[in-house]
């Protein structure tokens, strides 16, 4: 039997079981089974060489975002109308067979945009090169999931069923447990919370169901069984996702209105260029980008070529700054000036971890190098006590 069959055989175990005090111990375990089997799905078999045929695509810019819908919902027009590169649209499904890459010019700042080919329901089985487009997605920084207003809404529930089948994660926080493997002394469990969905006997299941006998647990939220688990797995990517809904031309007012007042979504026309400025500034804030700009000393601020920061790639602090500027400016810097809306008063004086805003101004001041040897008849900075009586006396002056 293969991992597919084994993976739908648990599936039809889990519907057919009652959900009630008595069963929530095996449902745990059943849960641990099938996320051990797609993970086994995911890695590539045993003796190749571990590469395949992927999308090779260099990250290029300050940010990536990745489309992912079914076919034929208007991603191709989408990466032609944002980045004004070319992709094959037409009205055949599948149009889009490979990764096109686009980049948008935004607010000084350079964006990444992947038009994926579709993906179709068993993608994270490997159906319809399923596996390599959501490869792609796990890399990018954000995921716009196009789909058609004129469709029933179960295709977002296919989408993100086969999305966190592959341990992505849309719009969720990494949940606050912290778990570590042991060599010796058991299992030591404790929570810092009242726990409700899980309990102690419950994660011991799960974790010898791991083959897993030594091991620190610390629960620090009222966190579920499904949270264990991808605790335990340490594979899964929590990505922020915007449901872009296309085709709002072919739909009525009221469809329109109840899509757009749904939590991260928007709602656009390619066909007709409707709300596309508005989807570029929602990209602009979940993106969280940062641009500062540099100031040396005694001379205007450079605000041709920002130094773009974000709390995903590496972070927003004075330190991430100059980690930017060069990796040795860190250990020369003294304090840095602020100008913008992170300081106080202008300039503020602030030092590595001040974390900085959009379009703020940040100068380096650097330390000064203290001169060997002393000025005057005596010398100040010699490696001898200094004490007085023991400094060393130069030479009476020439007459």
């Amino acid at each position: 039997m293969g991992i597919v069959e084994r993976i739908k055989e648990i599936e039809a175990e889990m519907a057919r079981t009652q959900k009630n005090k008595a069963t929530e111990y095996h449902l745990g375990q059943l849960k641990a089974k099938i996320a051990k089997l797609r993970t086994q799905l995911l890695e590539p078999p045993k003796g190749s060489s571990g590469g395949g045929d992927g999308f090779e695509v260099t990250k290029y810019g300050h940010g990536r975002v990745a489309l992912i819908g079914f076919p034929s919902v208007g991603k191709s027009t989408l990466l032609t109308m944002l980045t004004g590169t070319h992709s094959e649209a037409a009205s055949y499904e599948f149009t889009t067979l490979t990764c096109i890459p686009g980049v948008i010019h935004y607010n000084d700042t350079k964006i990444q945009l992947l038009d994926l080919p579709g993906i179709i329901e068993g993608a994270s089985e490997g159906k319809g090169r399923g596996r390599q487009v959501i490869a792609v997605a796990k890399s990018s920084d954000l995921v716009l999931m196009v789909l058609d207003a004129s469709k029933s809404e179960g295709h977002r529930q296919i989408l993100t069923k086969e999305l966190e089948a592959v341990g992505l994660r849309l719009n969720k926080r990494p949940p606050q447990i912290y778990f570590k493997k042991k060599k010796t002394g058991g299992i030591s469990f404790n929570t810092t919370a009242p726990l409700t969905r899980i309990d102690e006997k419950l994660c011991y299941q799960i974790l010898h169901e791991y083959k897993i006998h030594n091991a620190e647990v610390l629960f620090r939220e009222d966190a579920t069984v499904d949270d264990f688990i991808d605790v335990i797995e340490g594979n899964r990517k929590y990505i922020k996702c915007v449901y872009v809904y296309n085709k709002i031309d072919v739909v009525g007012i009221d469809d329109v209105d109840r899509l757009a007042r749904q939590p991260n979504s928007i709602v656009i026309s390619c066909n007709l260029k409707l709300n596309l400025d508005r989807l570029l500034a929602r990209m602009w804030d979940e993106m969280g980008l940062v641009r500062v700009y540099s100031k040396p000393q005694s001379q205007q601020p450079d605000f041709d070529e920002p130094f773009v920061l974000s709390a995903d790639r590496g972070g927003c602090t004075v330190e991430d700054f100059c980690n930017h500027v060069h990796r040795t400016l860190v250990k020369d810097m003294k304090y840095a000036l602020v100008w913008g809306t992170s300081a106080r008063h202008y300039p503020q004086h602030c030092g590595l971890s001040h974390h900085l805003e959009d379009e703020d101004v940040v100068q380096i001041v650097k330390k000064k190098v203290r001169e060997e040897g002393g000025r005057g008849r005596f010398k100040s900075h010699s490696n001898t006590p200094a004490r007085i009586a023991d400094r060393e006396k130069k030479a009476p002056l020439k007459q």
